[in-house]
């Protein structure tokens, strides 16, 4: 491939855009006119017709030569140019238009898979602000953001993006940081605490002291960080410059030997006929053309066929947390209830109060509520006051979500207990409160998208060696996250720039890929070697910075990608080496007086089909891939992962029941236990029994043999047999009519066995099974 106008302005690529499909009309004209002329008889028309298409192309392959030596490069087109002259010179003029023809379809074939779209950062200058409230004394104006200086004092209300950096003036303010920081929770600031610009008021009207102007505040920086990494990112090498750099040299040096051998010029034009570098022309465009259709069908859309190429030899990946290896939203981990009271009447309560809340977490306890069908209360008398959380009446109770209000010191055992979960989980505590006492509390937690685990072993096996996470949450959900997808590096409380410099740092390294999915990614992608986001939820501003784009919202079309874009460079590979190497022993047969220049161009375009035909392989499936699934397997899958959602309550029975049992005297903890049997007789092992004789056999069949569900099952048989000791301590109970002290080590090291097991098979089933389906 020739010169491909990577550092061209926009008017440059429109005018490449019209000129490579006009050349290679007329080169292919040209050939054809000239054909039907020999048929014809008219040797002189048909030789006339060849020479014009010839001149027609070296004149646009001299400035391909041209500006690749300004940039400090000697393409391959300089053969293809002299192998043109030289067949003019000789009068080989049918060689020199089937050379022109080849020229013009590897030019078209290159521009096909490099469309490369504009990096600007459009949507990053549309969220911000271009004007502020300014209050001075009793009285507002609405200024121009530039007229705002240090000091100012500024009114945001809600819904409003903080114009710049400042400090809270007055009240507490509750703030949606995602566009910073990629983070989905909102956080508070309290009065004097700092609040950079960007950010979204998810709160009520709150003053704001200047501490920066416009200019100079967090988010004018981030556009800053995002054109300066675009515009630093070197241009990569492609893989036909690679290869050029010898045969370019090797291809002269023999044409060369010919001509001083032979001392005829015709036997020097024959070996720049048969080196014309055709392979290269054609063989890498028509696998990355071929991979970047092959992607397209996966929903992942590749910007230019240079990204392609990178993502091949990538061996670095630099992730986003929050929308990428996450969900994304907050989810309900689990529901912990005061003694005397149950998980489902705290979690009714909770979400009955919160529909009136606007919350990101109170929105997840509503939707959690709703999933596991419990009937909701109207509040009345209901109030939210930032940085607290509602509070209202809800059945006759006065009630409270979110912060406890209790001194740490002051929390009961079980309250105790929930806090050291959070820690450990990495999770938000939404508190219960009942008639001013603690109640409960709702544990939550953005968690991992089910097809992660997978997608990060897919990763490996494509050729990555290093997987580092970036994100701007806190250390402990970070930490979590990377163990148990086995990341080699985790790095938290990141902002926009040090995303940057972590991925510019990485780049010294090895070639790397940065996926995101928020405006704060934009400038840590553009400053990789491919930027990729995700799409489907992720912001303009990515999309716009990153050369590849989810645009589904499937982690695990990441994997897809990396495995295309492996696949069709080891094509591309294969087909320019091979071609090359056919080539090679064609100019020896050319240096030794075997080929005359038209017989050569001949046998360069069998050489030609031939590799294309190669190349063409990037089309199809590797082998073994996995086929898509039958429509029955997949409406399985789909029924059995949402029950996996609805007996989550049950699990959380289990565990609360064990806990219950760890205090002998506890109330409850026998009628506790007795729950949990009911749940394991009309829910759990009916779901348990109904995967192994349905989804099983369906997904044997879709994958391949029962040896994929052998391993599941014995999980299976595993959750039977403590359901069957559960049931076993119940009829023991039953003669005496309460637990024995002898019985409460084996109970408890039952029921916290069984809530493991399923954990961990629940876990198993959504990675492995699961997130096949979409």
């Amino acid at each position: 491939m020739g010169a491909t106008g990577d550092g061209q302005g926009r008017p440059a690529r429109s005018v490449r855009g019209l000129l490579e499909p006009a050349l290679l009309a007329v080169t292919a004209t040209a050939l054809l006119s000239g054909g039907i002329a020999w048929a014809a008889g008219s040797r002189g028309v048909a030789d006339a017709c060849w020479a014009a298409g010839t001149v027609l192309a070296v004149v646009p392959a001299v400035a391909w030569v041209l500006a690749a030596v300004r940039k400090g490069r000697a393409g391959v087109d300089l053969i293809a140019v002299l192998a043109l002259a030289g067949t003019l010179a000789v009068g080989e003029y049918l060689a020199g238009a089937l050379i022109a023809l080849m020229l013009a379809t590897g030019r078209a074939l290159d521009a096909a898979a490099e469309r490369r779209a504009s990096h600007d950062l459009r949507a990053l200058l549309e969220h911000a602000p271009r004007s502020a409230r300014r209050r001075t004394g009793r009285e507002v104006a609405v200024i121009p953001l530039a007229d705002v200086v240090v000091g100012d004092v500024l009114v945001v209300g809600p819904g409003d993006v903080v114009p710049v950096d400042g400090t809270v003036l007055t009240g507490t303010a509750e703030l949606d940081e995602s566009v910073l920081t990629g983070e989905s929770a909102q956080v508070e600031r309290g009065t004097g605490e700092p609040v950079r610009s960007g950010v979204v008021n998810a709160g009520g009207v709150f003053e704001l002291r200047a501490t920066a102007t416009a200019q100079d505040s967090t988010y004018a920086e981030i556009v800053r960080l995002a054109q300066h990494a675009g515009a630093e990112r070197a241009p990569t090498v492609r893989l036909a410059e690679r290869y050029a750099a010898w045969f370019l040299p090797l291809s002269l040096g023999l044409a060369a030997l010919a001509w001083l051998l032979s001392g005829s010029a015709v036997r020097a034009v024959a070996v720049l006929v048969v080196a014309t570098p055709c392979p290269l022309l054609l063989a890498a465009p028509v696998a990355v053309v071929s991979g970047l259709s092959r992607a397209a069908r996966r929903g992942v859309i590749v910007r230019d066929g240079g990204a392609l190429e990178r993502l091949g030899r990538a061996r670095t990946l630099v992730i986003d947390k929050t929308g990428t290896l996450t969900v994304g939203r907050p989810h309900v981990l689990a529901v912990a209830a005061a003694p005397a009271r149950s998980p489902s009447e705290v979690l009714r309560l909770a979400a009955s109060l919160d529909q009136v809340s606007a919350h990101v977490l109170a929105e997840a306890i509503v939707r959690e509520a709703r999933a596991r069908g419990l009937a909701l209360s109207m509040p009345a008398d209901a109030t939210e006051e930032p940085g607290r959380g509602p509070a209202g009446t809800v059945d006759g109770l006065r009630v409270g979500v979110g912060k406890s209000g209790v001194p740490q010191e002051a929390l009961p055992d079980w309250a105790h207990a929930v806090d050291n979960r959070a820690v450990l989980d990495g999770a938000a505590i939404a508190w219960l409160t009942v008639d001013d006492a603690l109640a409960g509390a709702v544990l939550l937690q953005d968690p991992l998208r089910h097809d992660a685990p997978r997608t990060v072993r897919r990763l490996r096996s494509a050729g990555l060696t290093r997987l580092l996470m970036l994100t701007g949450d806190r250390a402990e959900p970070a930490r979590e996250v990377g163990a148990v997808l086995g990341l080699d590096d985790v790095r938290a409380g990141q902002l926009p720039a040090d995303k940057v410099a972590a991925v510019q740092e990485e780049r010294a390294r090895a070639v790397t890929v940065m996926v995101g999915d928020g405006v704060n990614d934009a400038p840590a992608l553009a400053a990789a070697d491919v930027g990729v986001a995700m799409g489907a939820r992720g912001s303009t501003a990515t999309s716009e910075a990153a050369d590849i784009v989810l645009t589904t919202d499937r982690v695990d079309r990441l994997a897809d990608a990396m495995e295309i874009a492996v696949r069709a460079r080891r094509i591309a590979v294969q087909s320019a080496a091979g071609g090359m190497a056919m080539s090679l022993l064609a100019m020896i047969a050319a240096l030794l007086g075997w080929l005359p220049p038209a017989v050569g161009a001949l046998l360069q375009e069998g050489i030609d089909v031939a590799v294309i035909l190669n190349a063409l392989r990037a089309l199809l499936p590797a082998r073994g891939t996995r086929t898509a699934l039958e429509p029955d397997a997949e409406d399985l899958i789909h029924r059995f992962a949402a029950e996996h959602d609805d007996l989550r309550d049950s699990l959380d029975a289990i565990r609360e029941a064990a806990g219950l049992l760890s205090a002998q005297d506890a109330p409850g903890s026998l009628a506790a236990v007795r729950h949990v049997d009911h749940l394991l007789t009309t829910r759990l092992l009916p779901h348990e029994y109904a995967e192994e004789h349905k989804l099983y056999p369906a997904l044997n069949k879709q994958l391949g043999g029962p040896e994929t569900t052998e391993t599941m099952s014995r999980a299976h048989t595993e959750i039977a047999r403590l359901s069957r000791r559960i049931t076993t301590h119940l009829r023991m109970a039953d003669e005496t009519g309460t637990l024995k002290p002898e019985q409460l080590d084996d109970l408890r090291a039952c029921l916290y066995g069984l809530h493991s097991v399923l954990r961990l098979h629940f876990s198993q089933e959504e990675e492995s099974y699961f997130s096949l389906a979409p």
